[in-house]
Order: structure tokens, then C-alpha cells, then sequence
């Protein structure tokens, strides 16, 4: 499967998910999603700009989980394009003892509340961290990420194809404040950022 995709800063939360309600999205999952990244401690993966990540999507009424593959990042047209590979997991705890045996080690943690919501063939979420920018990603065909972002009404040129990172280095050089992307950097605890887990 390919991932398009393009991200940008909501500026206010409860509005944006207005206007795109009033445009007819229809609200798929509401609740938190993390996201758990493993590499070989030669970082074989990352070197290849491949991705394996668990997510696990939790709501009031249930849990799932997924494990992903992501190969390497194309940039066309100024979107940012991944072939993607996902799974569903029924025994997660199996899974993270698979990896451990087959030497991957975890590198980075990310946890949000979402609000995932489907329009006309774009996915448009929501992303609250622990302590950053509320994020907007939309995912799609090019056509229907630009009809969604012409709904939430934010300025086209705020939306770009960067990763994560990039945000979460605005953020801190805005307001002075280091970003929190997961529970455990909420804590305090940097450790994968520090160790370049997270890049």
C-alpha cells in the first residue's frame, strides 16, 4: 500500500474538527494511538529509512494493534510517499518477545490522543501529544488530501511532507520548552531522543 501524506499545526483544535463535521467527515476513532519503534542496535533499519513499529489504537470500548513496515521516503510533488505494509496483531505480547529474540531492540515511543475522521477518500487525524503543537496529518490520493485540507481551512502553505522531528525541533525553539511526544519523555525520561532513538 502506498502512504501519502502531508502534516501542519493546528492553531485550534475544536474548530477545525467543526468545520470538517460540517463538511460530512465521518468520525472512524476517537481515542489514543501508540506507536513503538524497533531497530537492530546497528541501526540497520533506520539507515535504510525503513521503519517497523508497533501501534496500538485504544478507545474507551477497545484495543488494537497493528505491527508496520514502512520502506523508504519518497518526496513527489511535494508530498512525502511510503509503501507501507500493516498487519493486524492478536497477541502483542508474542509479538514484542518475537522481536526481542530476533535482536531488534525498542528505539522510540510515541503516544497521542487522536481524533481520526474519513472524507471523501482523504483520513484526516488529529494528533495531541503529552507537551507539543497539536498536529493535523491527512492521508490520501493527492486530489483528496487537497479537497481536505481546503475543508479544515488552514493555510495551504502551512502543510508540508517533513517528519515528526522537525516539528518537535519548531516547538522547542519557539517557546523555550522541550517537547514531550510520548508518556515517558512527559516523566522526564529522554533517554531515546537523547540516544538518537528517535530520528
Amino acid at each position: 500500500m502506498r502512504e501519502v501524506e502531508l502534516k501542519a499545526i493546528v492553531d485550534d483544535l475544536a474548530q477545525r474538527r467543526r468545520k470538517i463535521e460540517a463538511a460530512g467527515a465521518a468520525l472512524s476513532f476517537e481515542g489514543k494511538i501508540s506507536d513503538r519503534r524497533y531497530d537492530f542496535a546497528s541501526r540497520d533499519l533506520s539507515g535504510r529509512d525503513e521503519v517497523l513499529r508497533t501501534r496500538r489504537y485504544r478507545s474507551a470500548v477497545s484495543t488494537r494493534t497493528y505491527l508496520d513496515w514502512k520502506g523508504p521516503t519518497e518526496m513527489q510533488g511535494g508530498y512525502k510517499i511510503r509503501e507501507e505494509i500493516t498487519v493486524p496483531v492478536e497477541d502483542f505480547d508474542a509479538l514484542e518477545k518475537i522481536l526481542e529474540k530476533l535482536g531488534l531492540k525498542l528505539t522510540w515511543e510515541i503516544d497521542r490522543d487522536i481524533a481520526q475522521y474519513q472524507l471523501a477518500g482523504a483520513t484526516i487525524r488529529f494528533e495531541t501529544y503529552p507537551r507539543m503543537d497539536v498536529l493535523v496529518e491527512v492521508e490520501g490520493e493527492p486530489e483528496a488530501i487537497e479537497a481536505a485540507i481546503e475543508v479544515l481551512g488552514l493555510p495551504r502553505g502551512t502543510f508540508t511532507a517533513e517528519r515528526l522531528p522537525a516539528f518537535v525541533d519548531r516547538f522547542e525553539r519557539r517557546t523555550g520548552v522541550r517537547a514531550a511526544v510520548c508518556d515517558r519523555e512527559l516523566a522526564g525520561d529522554y533517554g531515546f531522543r537523547d540516544s538518537k532513538g528517535g530520528n
